[in-house]
């Protein structure tokens, strides 16, 4: 089995490592995310199995998707796992690594760019930015009730991420945050964060509908409800995201030619 991450959704995002896997595979197995149009380019010959999930609803659940993988392998098929992003950043990867290193399957695994800095940087936005800040941290906007004693804390952030927005020790990044970012602001400022902190969110980047939201702390909920910000995006929380901080950029996707 190979493990590919197909990065955040530009098919020319897509690594050449990972284009060779999937023009070698007999099954792929894909999520819902993640360059998806690669998959009208495949051989005739490639099944795909859709196993999509979104925010909400998972028709295919994790345990099922090992399964799958593993079935397909053992009955002697290339399976290619396509992700979006790279597969071991907040993608489950490693889970399905371990489900098919335990049924005997060998695997490989091909990295990919992950939107948590692929779809800042798009935006404009570095997640790192000399006299800014020198370090970013990556969270899930969600978690699992009891796991890691997410039960026990007082929002989605652990206390690593609380600190990064109060102290301005460094970017945070949260994915699959939307539908928690009024919770995540709460969390924020209860814990003494600056109101004013920049926040920026980024909607579909690399793709063609990609949109860049800016506000205030205090203030990103509720803008984000009013342009009806949807997943998936990123959150991007401290000065960094601060309008006009590299000279020249908006809310326009940077086409690969600099700022």
């Amino acid at each position: 089995m190979t493990l590919v991450g197909g990065g955040p959704g530009a098919v020319d995002l897509l690594t050449l490592r990972a284009w060779r896997a999937l023009q070698s595979a007999d099954v792929v197995v894909a999520d819902r995310l993640g360059p998806v149009e690669i998959l009208a380019e495949l051989p005739p010959h490639v099944r795909v199995v859709d196993v999509g999930k979104e925010p909400g609803r998972h028709p295919v659940p994790q345990e099922r998707i090992n399964e799958i993988l593993v079935e397909h392998a053992l009955a002697g098929a290339h399976v290619v796992r396509l992700k979006g992003g790279d597969p071991f950043v907040l993608g489950r990867g490693g889970e399905e690594v371990v489900a098919c290193v335990a049924a005997g399957v060998p695997v490989e695994v091909v990295p990919g760019i992950t939107s948590a800095v692929a779809v800042p940087g798009l935006a404009g936005i570095p997640l790192t930015h000399r006299g800014v800040t020198t370090g970013f941290h990556v969270v899930s906007g969600h978690c699992a009730a009891g796991s890691d004693g997410a039960s026990e804390r007082s929002g989605p952030l652990d206390a690593a991420a609380v600190a990064c927005v109060r102290d301005a020790t460094a970017t945070l990044v949260v994915l699959m945050g939307v539908r928690s970012l009024g919770a995540i602001v709460a969390q924020s400022l209860a814990a003494g964060a600056d109101p004013a902190t920049p926040v920026a969110i980024v909607e579909n980047g690399s793709t063609a509908e990609q949109r860049v939201t800016r506000a205030r702390l205090d203030e990103a909920a509720g803008v984000a409800a009013v342009r009806g910000v949807r997943s998936p995006a990123v959150v991007v929380i401290g000065r960094v995201a601060a309008e006009g901080l590299l000279e020249g950029t908006s809310e326009r996707r940077l086409a690969g030619a600099g700022v």
